[in-house]
Parts: C-alpha cells; structure tokens; sequence
C-alpha cells in the first residue's frame, strides 16, 4: 500500500539505491502559495548527513516539482514530485545479499515477495520518508490559511526524557539544537548519549512529541476513522516506529475517572476544557484544544557489532553492517512526524469542508 489519505492522498514511490524518490499529492487545495524555501527547509531538517548524530550519507535532497504548481501557486491539480538519489554506496551492502539483518525487514520481505533490494532495504528504508516531509511542508502551508500550527520535538534519547508538560518548554528552541529538544541542557546530555552509542557501532532510540495548535472542534470520523487513529496510522507508518499515545495515554490507566475528566467551561463565550488530559480528541473528533501526542521509536536495527543471524538458506551465519546508518532516529523523525500529523488534519478539513478552495 503505497497511497495515503482520503480526500489528501500522497503516493509515494522509489527505493534508497534507486535513481530518485518522489509522489504524487492530489487533493490539495487551489490557490495555496507554495514558499519553496519553506518547502527546502523542512527537506533540510530531515536530510541525512546534517550533524554527527546522524547517517554520513550526504544527499542535497532538492525536490524538483513537475505539475500542481503555477506562478508559485497550487492549481488543484496533482502535484507530482522527485527527489534524486546523488549519494548511494550500493556496495556497502554486498554483505547483505544473503543474510537477514535481525529485527529488519530483510526476512518479512523476502519471504512475502520473494525478491527484495538489499541496497539499504531498498523500499523498506527510511529514504522514503523524504517525500512524506516534501508533502507534509506543502500541508503545512495549506494549514496556515486555517490558523493551524504542527510542531514536534525529541523529548526523550535513551533513558533521559524531559519531565515537564510541552507547555513548559519553548518549543523553538529545539531547532537551536542537532538533537532538536527544547531542554539546552537535556539535548546536551543526549547528544553525548548518541555519540557515545555510535562509538560503540550500537543505536539508541527515543520518544518524539507533537503538539497541533488552532485545529477547530469537529475533525475525525466516528467509528473507524477516528482522528486518533487515523494519527495513530500516520505515525506507526514511519520507519522504526513502536508506539503511540496521545493525551494522557497510557498513564491514565492507571488513574481513575474523576482524576482524568477534562472539565468543561464557557470562557469568554466559548466552550472550552478546564485540563486537556484528553490531548484535544474526544470520542475521536478534535474538541478545540491542543492536539498532543507521542511517538515511540526503536534503536535501528541495522547495527556495526557483529550479530548471530542466518541466511536465505537458514544456515547460521554472522553479520556486522557495513555503510553510512543512524545511531538514532529520533533527531531526524522530528520533521517526518510534522509532515505526517499534518497530512492527516489537511485530510480531515479537506473531508470536512469538501472540495472547496481555502479562503485566501
């Protein structure tokens, strides 16, 4: 399943060692002013090769936009887009032509398909996630006529995690930082973590938490397309990721009833909650206030230690990868959590307001 969304859709298509990358976003909006520069800034927040705590590979990502778009504004139409592949060292990948790297996709693939491009996982890799950020900054721009804001940040590496409310952090001065979090003082300790594990040839995963602003009461579609879940959906999507809760989340188990019901009040003539426990999702409809949540991350599984596994044959063997790989995700999964999140409320208005253009 390559296409995502209802109204929104975004097809993407392309592997890690192929020629180029790209998608096909239809369903967007008409009349949407598209800042390029906005557009390369968000590829840039994701692109390899930008720090010492992520992958060494080095590609300009430049997307090249082939229709949708005229006199720098969307025409309603699909925009279709490609990303060329500049920086690939297929040969780095010799010694995974027969053997599964463990906890990857190498076997499920194979063994479904029958085939699969061990060149850096070839579909089943991270290098695809490059056009789900070109997307989601051109959904970015589109929620801008709505008042509507999408930002994240790392607020866990490991075991250190920041302990307060996104409410208590700034949230622009993740950007002042390589590991993107808000804490100057946790993104120190984390990004010591990061290089220590990288030294090491392990990886270290973490938390990435996201917080939507201005979304109106009404997105989501009761029973089983809720704005939880289909959020749940986009964020599982992403390569490497194992969780997701929003609100309280998995905390509010342990709580009870008259501890975890948001209040509600009139301020100033509008209904409101007097606590958003419930992370702005109500019975799986956005009810106004923020939307918040958290993704989960693994360590990648690829590895530079030396690891027991077996081939294609099912004889055992050992592998130790060889190539260009991040010591952790997380700092790189900031921009893509955007993109998706913003995807899915762009989907959501689109399905509430039909196929109107945005008010400019």
């Amino acid at each position: 399943m390559n296409t995502f969304g209802r109204i929104l859709t975004l097809t993407t298509f392309g592997e890690s060692h192929g020629t180029a990358i790209g998608g096909v976003l239809d369903g967007f909006p008409a009349g949407i002013l598209i800042d390029e520069e906005f557009v390369r800034e968000q590829m840039r927040r994701r692109r390899p090769g930008q720090s010492v705590v992520t992958t060494a590979r080095n590609e300009a990502d430049e997307v090249q936009f082939l229709s949708g778009i005229f006199e720098g504004r969307s025409t309603g139409t699909p925009i279709a887009f490609v990303i060329q592949n500049t920086n690939n060292r297929s040969a780095d990948y010799g010694n995974l032509r027969e053997a599964y790297r463990p906890s990857h996709a190498d076997y499920v693939y194979d063994n479904k398909y029958g085939v699969r491009d061990y060149r850096g996982g070839g579909r089943s890799s991270a290098r695809e996630t490059a056009v789900r950020v070109c997307a989601g900054a051109l959904a970015m721009l589109a929620l801008r006529s709505y008042g509507i804001t999408v930002t994240a940040y790392t607020s866990q590496v490991g075991d250190i995690a920041l302990d307060k409310d996104y409410k208590a952090y700034n949230l622009a001065a993740a950007e002042e930082n390589i590991v993107r979090c808000p804490d100057a003082s946790a993104a120190e300790r984390m990004q010591k973590l990061i290089l220590d594990v990288k030294r090491q040839g392990d990886t270290v995963g973490g938390v990435v938490t996201c917080v939507i602003k201005g979304a109106p009461v009404g997105l989501g579609e009761p029973l089983y397309d809720k704005l939880s879940a289909r959020l749940a959906q986009a964020m599982l999507s992403i390569n490497a990721a194992k969780g997701f809760e929003y609100g309280n989340g998995f905390a509010a188990a342990a709580g009870r009833g008259s501890q975890q019901n948001d209040i509600f009040c009139n301020k100033n003539g509008c209904i409101t909650t007097l606590t958003n426990n419930s992370g702005g999702i109500q019975g799986g409809i956005s009810n106004g206030e923020d939307i918040y949540f958290r993704v989960a991350f693994k360590p990648v599984a690829t590895i530079l230690m030396e690891q027991p596994t077996v081939n294609c044959s099912g004889e055992p063997t050992v592998i130790a990868a060889r190539g260009r790989h991040d010591p952790c995700v997380v700092p790189r999964a900031v921009p893509i959590v955007e993109a998706m999140a913003a995807l899915v409320i762009l989907d959501f208005l689109r399905i509430e307001k039909g196929n109107m253009n945005v008010r400019r």
